[in-house]
């Protein structure tokens, strides 16, 4: 008797945490997703040298425009994101260590367009290097939160993700 309570006891422990892992699980393919996209908008725009466009498209949505000459879009790539997981902020939560703002879930400064350029820079509609950060989440799940950060100067994009007390970089 004493045997089969024990393994309750740890059966319920363990269904806890796999439902906090799963959450935290789900969060982590979101930002692949969203890292994954935007490496591969900046490595089309160098191989193809033409800018892409990286699109956030309602709350869970990432589009790669290419920009024709002389003139015209492509879409190349349209990726939903999965299991939940959403363009949020979480509230309480502080900004990625970039710091690049967070006043919005897509932080990119005001800028209503962002672009890769041929040379690897992140760009505004002005072609102005623009830094900016993708926010999400499963909402109202802080475990779940997730930063990609890009740095429009160079085109460095970075990952992170919320351990419960700070950002830490994946």
């Amino acid at each position: 008797m004493l045997t089969i309570g024990i393994i309750g006891v740890v059966s319920a422990i363990a269904v806890v945490q796999i439902g906090t892992a799963q959450q935290s699980i789900k969060g982590d393919g979101g930002m692949r997703i969203v890292l994954a996209q935007m490496n591969v908008a900046r490595e089309l725009a160098l191989a193809q040298r033409r800018t892409m466009q990286v699109r956030f498209v309602g709350t869970n949505m990432v589009q790669i425009v290419r920009n024709n000459v002389p003139n015209g879009t492509t879409v190349l790539r349209s990726v939903v994101l999965e299991g939940g997981v959403e363009f949020t902020l979480v509230n309480g939560l502080p900004d990625t260590p970039d710091t690049f703002g967070k006043a919005a879930a897509l932080d990119f400064g005001g800028a209503a367009t962002t672009t890769f350029n041929s040379d690897g820079t992140f760009v505004d509609a002005t072609g102005k290097p623009i830094n900016g950060t993708v926010f999400l989440a499963i909402r109202g799940n802080a475990r779940s939160a997730r930063a990609v950060t890009v740095l429009g100067s160079i085109g460095r994009i970075r990952a992170y993700r919320w351990n419960g007390a700070q950002w830490t970089r994946v």
